[in-house]
């Protein structure tokens, strides 16, 4: 666990950082995304622990592999249930890469269909690319008044490794009481969903963990909103 203080400013006492769980399902980077947030000012717990993960300011899922296996592990630490439950109180999740994916309606691979957590409407499809997987650097294209990239200048890069994205975005929100989900797009062949801002749940396709500068500032401004 790593424990951080930030400054209230110059001769004020500090204040306890932002406490944030890294979910240990057993698909994820997890010391990698630990010490990027702990750099990035948060008290990380690394744990699958139900009262720990429920109680954190903020909840970061990581994933990697296959979308149907991340599925079966999350299902079976109760993931998908606390997620569920922070989300109905307003309380931030954070999704990377996989835990991104998992987010949405459904996953094809390999022409088998998994059932997601159906946050947002959407499929986790084959990347339609010259070439496959997506790994290395690539730009984006976010909202102007996103607040996951604010600071981040429009020609940065972050680091992406996937063969799989979600390809289009059917959810359409009439209600101008209600704020439409902001969503970044970046192309590899072809558009594809990098990131999505809605409510108390963000998530991103590539890594702000590996992303070095800009992808510190995303968790920078994400533990901002905690």
């Amino acid at each position: 666990m790593s424990t951080v203080t930030e400054s209230s400013g110059p001769g004020r006492p500090t204040r306890p950082a932002k406490k944030v769980v890294v979910f240990d399902y057993g698909f994820g980077n997890v010391r990698s995304a630990e010490r990027a947030l702990a750099r990035a000012g948060a008290d990380v717990e690394i744990t699958r622990d139900f009262d720990r993960a429920m109680n954190a300011d903020g909840l970061l899922v990581p994933g990697v592999g296959a979308f149907s296996a991340c599925m079966r592990g999350l299902r079976d630490a109760r993931g998908e249930w606390i997620i569920g439950r922070r989300l109905s109180g307003g309380r931030p999740v954070l999704g990377i890469c996989v835990g991104m994916q998992i987010l949405f309606e459904r996953g094809i691979e390999h022409g088998v269909e998994t059932e997601g957590l159906d946050e947002w409407p959407g499929t986790v499809e084959p990347l339609n690319a010259p070439i496959v997987p997506h790994m290395g650097w690539n730009t984006v294209e976010a909202p102007q008044d996103s607040r996951l990239f604010a600071g981040v200048g429009a020609d940065e890069r972050f680091y992406f490794v996937h063969s799989y994205a979600v390809r289009s975005w059917g959810l359409e929100v009439t209600n101008p009481a209600i704020r439409a989900p902001l969503v970044t797009w970046s192309t590899h062949g072809e558009p594809f969903v990098a990131a999505v801002e809605n409510g108390a749940l963000w998530a991103t396709q590539f890594h702000p963990e590996k992303s070095g500068d800009a992808g510190a500032q995303l968790l920078t401004n994400w533990i901002g909103t905690l």
